[in-house]
């Protein structure tokens, strides 16, 4: 089975992670990029794509930090219409057209979510909803996103309601609105894809390089593979470490947020056919989503709670998340929902920016969700805050700045620039691959089939209950990066979202590592 070289331009895995560090060692790079996630994914493949050349190093495994852990949502800012922040709805909405038209149309797909509207809730409070709904509409049309990838809203009564979402209190409701957003069918994916779309470009990718200090024209770090010292020249860095940026930056006040979602089977909310959503009471704008997922999964979250302690990789999650969103979400349901049932969880820290002067009490649901560059002479430059939906627009903020030190001029392309395995709706259709592949690789699905033809167990499910099979976990290794067996079902199939299903993957996953000469 083993056969890890690089046969593709877009590979990411032990070969080019050698190949780079070797190249590293007696080269300068026009930009070094600290972190791994979606933000520093994004500035390594603008900078990529503006001609500079680039180095990428993350301390861990790719999108093993927030970008992994998402509500999985790429939204046009609803929120924040609710806010009052139209221009922050509009970046969104914006965002929101690229990634779903032109980027990444493999992997972001419409959503239906649903705003009932309760017996017991004032009228005025409908009225709201539907006039917000309408806005975010307005923008969607604005922003050039075609009504046949996102429809438009619209009115439904109560048994329509309850047919969409059969778990809520069918005798509570007056009627209910049905609007339409983005869903990423996994943050992680996103993540992998727009990294080995900067390293068909040339960028030189790097896990598993933890930093010890930066500056503004160096990364020093060290190789937690072999424990050696790893020096980085560049003529400028970029500090996009999301939780881990201020201590690289102590300028900087930060304020990480946990985010907690809960795992439940969709067989246990009677298999909704959209989203839902549930009014936080007291907090205008606030609601708990229900998100049912294309893998007979649901998430219910999400919490919004100050954690300056949280491990940024694997953040605690205390009982009382599970507790509030438990509680928000039984007040809809007709029947509650028990903790037993709860298969799974899930947090990330957002690096959410307080502003000068802000009072701390007013808690992280108040912060802006407006990223920050901070750029200042002599030191590298940061890019901080910001959400998922709008990677791609702080990406370009970034390397505005980077491109201004470096005295260069060449304007940013990435609206128009397809991820690896993009294509639209009429390619994506014609693929000869289980639609399951296509949702997930796009235009690389055939590969990864193949792959399950080479050997008869690879074709074959992980386990009973699951459609992921070996041949998934291999293309992970040989072309995402992928070293271990948390990589492979933390972040490459998402199997560790259910702890019980990771559990009867493993051994598979570490036979796999194992013929790929990697060591579990």
């Amino acid at each position: 089975m083993k056969a890890r070289g690089t046969k593709d331009p877009t590979w990411i895995n032990d070969t080019t992670r050698d190949r780079s560090l070797k190249h590293l060692e007696s080269n300068i790079v026009d930009v070094a990029v600290l972190g791994g996630g979606i933000t520093g994914a994004g500035v390594a493949l603008d900078a990529a794509s503006r001609g500079l050349s680039v180095a990428l190093v993350e301390s861990n495994d790719f999108a093993s930090g927030t970008s992994g852990y998402s509500s999985k949502l790429v939204h046009g800012g609803l929120r924040y219409l609710a806010k009052g922040d139209l221009s922050l709805a509009w970046e969104s909405a914006v965002e929101r057209r690229w990634l779903m038209s032109v980027i990444a149309p493999h992997l972001v797909h419409p959503l239906g979510f649903v705003i009932p509207e309760r017996l017991d809730a004032p009228r005025t409070q409908g009225i709201l909803a539907g006039a917000g709904v309408l806005v975010y509409d307005v923008l969607r049309r604005a922003s050039g996103l075609s009504g046949s990838i996102l429809p438009r809203p619209q009115l439904l009564g109560s048994k329509a309601v309850c047919a969409m979402v059969p778990a809520l209190d069918a005798g509570a409701l007056r009627r209910g609105l049905l609007y339409w957003d983005g869903q990423v069918l996994d943050d992680a994916r996103l993540v992998l894809g727009v990294l080995r779309t900067a390293a068909a470009l040339g960028a030189h990718l790097v896990r598993d390089l933890a930093a010890t200090s930066i500056t503004a024209t160096s990364i020093e770090a060290t190789d937690t593979r072999t424990g050696s010292p790893v020096g980085i020249r560049a003529r400028t860095v970029v500090n996009a470490a999301g939780v881990w940026a201020g201590d690289f930056d102590a300028s900087l006040s930060l304020v990480p947020s946990r985010g907690t979602h809960l795992v439940v089977r969709a067989g246990t909310l009677g298999n909704p056919h959209a989203a839902h959503t549930v009014a936080v009471p007291g907090n205008f704008g606030r609601y708990v989503f229900v998100l049912p997922q294309p893998n007979g999964l649901v998430y219910i979250g999400l919490t919004d709670e100050e954690d300056r302690h949280g491990d940024g990789h694997h953040p605690q999650i205390p009982e009382e998340d599970v507790g509030f969103l438990l509680g928000i979400l039984n007040s809809a349901l007709a029947v509650p929902l028990a903790r037993d049932q709860v298969v799974g969880a899930f947090a990330g820290l957002r690096p959410l920016v307080r502003r000068i002067g802000a009072n701390a009490k007013d808690g992280t649901a108040d912060i802006s969700r407006r990223h920050l560059i901070h750029d200042v002479p002599g030191e590298p430059i940061t890019v901080v805050g910001g959400k998922l939906s709008t990677y791609r627009a702080m990406a370009e903020d970034a390397v505005d700045a980077v491109t201004a030190r470096l005295g260069v001029r060449t304007p940013c392309t990435t609206k128009t620039l397809p991820l690896v395995g993009a294509g639209n709706r009429a390619e994506l259709a014609a693929i000869d691959a289980p639609a399951r592949l296509v949702a997930r690789y796009g235009t690389e699905a055939p590969a990864v089939a193949q792959l399950g033809r080479t050997d008869p167990l690879l074709a074959e499910p992980l386990f009973a209950g699951t459609e992921i099979t070996g041949a998934e976990l291999l293309f992970g290794i040989r072309a995402e990066g992928a070293a271990s067996v948390d990589d492979l079902l933390g972040r490459r199939t998402r199997l560790a979202l259910v702890p019980a299903d990771a559990a009867k993957a493993h051994g598979r996953a570490t036979e796999i590592l194992a013929a790929e000469g990697i060591s579990p």
